[in-house]
């Protein structure tokens, strides 16, 4: 053999195995060694295996976490192969399914989910799924938008070809109305009428077929939007492990889940984020943008529990209702001029004998300010709330309920850092990240019951709070109930 024929067969054996590598992209995902290992990436090991148990699953991760081409695109290639590696434990298609793919637009699926499966149209197979697996003849493609593939067909094990449809959501309910799907995923967060007509759609009434899965892989910039609700009751946080609840699960992905972003593009990408959406881009955490109340970062009002002084004033709001009764109790550092929430009261459905018999249980020493709306309301038998909270609690009094100027108060002692709160009481985060105004600007009416109840406390605080008395104190009223005097603590 020539030394030309020697080089020729060298050059051809590099451009093969380069031309394998480029043509099988999964091979590179969750190997066993190196430093992509998949033992470091363990919210996309447990999103897939959590696949076996439910069938509604949610990957909320911050940009760059992997959760288009390494969690999406990496879950939908093995099952419209049915090749699925030795370590995976989450769901398995025994034959081929149909597969529906769907982003925002027709030009945003085609621009990244498709080229995330099947590479670029000149270069098919490039992509997720396996150049030797894709029907090249049997593609369609769209119709009004260039280089969009509507339908591809894709080899499975069991002999047949597994069906994948594109979609958006710009095409709106209707588009996602027919017969059963197997497997349904949705990059980039749906509406609520796409969602449900997706999960309608993954509903079995074949007993041949195992029953549907619908995925979703975004970050959720639309914040508590109600798709994200339904994976979070009442804003429960996932814990490092996800959460399941009912046939659903979820999970958050963070920059410190995933070793492929390097300090140098985390600092870049921090820079280039906007202040409100860094806990949404960088965790995955539900934000609520200019819509939020209160955008400040939870970090910077949290502290860790410690045990309060029994010199400092103390007080708490309530918020009263038949759904939810709220309350939050506060205690005041003088000397920093800073008031601490330390513990919060949330409970639904029961009689305000029971809700009266908790907030005592706290101290029954501790004044409370209450909603002076409460005066007209009744829960059970017509009798007015107020009345007999004021019977049940003794020591309560009518709140200051200025709405924009109560949450213009709280607003200023949160940013300026003499509002904090023990991170213990998660009940008042998770509504913290609730309390948005909607696009009227109208406040959102919904699990705001700790916040409204906050603001009670903060307008009234300082008029009503008293320190613990002594045994052999007499107890004696902070202020009375309608006179408007301060507080006989001189707060």
């Amino acid at each position: 053999m020539s030394v030309d024929e020697k080089n020729k067969e060298f050059f051809d054996l590099v451009n093969e195995l380069a031309r394998r590598k480029k043509t099988n992209r999964i091979a590179q995902f969750y190997p066993d060694e190196g430093p992509l290992r998949r033992e470091l990436y363990q919210p996309h090991l447990k999103f897939f295996k959590a696949g076996a148990d439910v069938n509604i699953k949610a990957f909320m991760g911050g940009n760059r976490t992997g959760k288009t081409e390494g969690v999406g695109a990496y879950e939908l290639t093995l099952h419209a192969t049915g090749e699925y590696p030795s370590w995976w434990e989450g769901a398995r298609f025994k034959y081929a399914p149909v597969i529906w793919i769907s982003g925002k637009t027709t030009t945003k699926t085609r621009d990244t989910l498709q080229r995330k499966m099947l590479g670029e149209l000149h270069s098919l197979g490039t992509g997720m799924l396996p150049g030797d697996k894709v029907d090249r003849k049997n593609m369609t493609m769209k119709s009004g938008t260039t280089g969009a593939v509507d339908t591809c067909y894709v080899e499975h094990v069991s002999g047949t070809k597994a069906v994948i449809k594109f979609k958006a959501y710009a095409e709106e309910r209707q588009a996602f109305e027919s017969d059963e799907v197997d497997i349904i995923w949705l990059d980039e967060e749906p509406t609520p009428g796409v969602f449900g007509e997706c999960v309608t759609r993954t509903i079995s009434t074949d007993r041949t077929r195992a029953a549907g899965h619908v995925l979703c892989t975004f970050t959720p910039l639309e914040g508590m939007s109600e798709v994200v609700l339904g994976f979070m009751p009442d804003g429960r946080m996932p814990g490092s492990d996800g959460m399941y609840f009912g046939n659903r699960f979820v999970i958050f992905a963070t920059w410190d889940d995933v070793p492929h972003l390097t300090k140098e593009e985390r600092d870049r990408l921090w820079n280039e984020i906007p202040v409100y959406q860094r806990e949404a881009r960088t965790k995955g955490v539900p934000q609520l943008g200019s819509g939020a109340i209160y955008p400040i970062d939870e970090e910077d009002v949290s502290v860790d529990d410690f045990e309060i002084p029994i010199w400092w004033p103390r007080a708490y709001g309530l918020d009263v209702g038949w759904n939810w009764t709220a309350a939050p109790w506060a205690a005041y550092d003088k000397e920093s001029d800073v008031l601490y929430i330390y513990s919060t009261y949330k409970r639904g459905k029961a009689e305000p004998v029971v809700h009266a018999q908790s907030i005592k249980a706290r101290g029954d020493w501790i004044p409370g300010t209450i909603d002076p709306n409460s005066a007209g309301s009744s829960q059970l038998d017509g009798k007015k709330v107020l009345d007999e909270y004021m019977n049940l609690l003794g020591e309560i009094y009518k709140a200051d309920n200025a709405v924009e100027a109560g949450i213009l108060k709280v607003w200023n002692m949160l940013s300026t850092g003499k509002l904090k709160v023990f991170k213990s009481c998660r009940p008042w985060f998770d509504e913290f990240r609730l309390y948005r105004r909607n696009e009227r600007g109208q406040i959102v009416k919904n699990n705001d019951h700790l916040m409204d109840s906050t603001r009670y406390l903060c307008m009234m605080f300082h008029k009503i709070a008293r320190t613990m008395p002594d045994e052999d104190d007499d107890f004696m009223p902070a202020m009375a109930v309608n006179s408007g005097r301060s507080a006989v603590t001189g707060y």
